[in-house]
């Protein structure tokens, strides 16, 4: 699974209804509105490099009231609820 962290510039009276639209496309797991230099920031999983393609300039920035987007791709994740994932595997509870 390829994840994408896409942040994206959008008109500021449409931002609510550009949200649900972006949120409304396959591959797209969640959208959020931010303060700082963008106003969404969506978070993208799919199965292959191709399909960003298609999915981010294709379908992401066609959304009405998408101005810009900028994409990153995530090469691996660091989080605590990964790790704590990672370490309980085959390991039986405590209880």
């Amino acid at each position: 699974m390829i994840t994408a962290i896409v942040l994206i510039h959008a008109v500021a009276e449409a931002i609510p209804e550009t949200a649900q639209a972006i949120a409304d496309i396959d591959g797209v797991s969640e959208v959020y509105s931010c303060a700082g230099d963008v106003d969404l920031i969506a978070i993208v999983r799919v199965a292959r490099h191709e399909d960003l393609a298609d999915l981010i300039p294709g379908r992401i920035g066609k959304v009405p009231g998408v101005i810009d987007t900028d994409t990153h791709i995530a090469f691996r994740s660091y989080s605590t609820k990964d790790t704590e994932s990672a370490f309980a595997i085959g390991v039986p509870d405590a209880d």
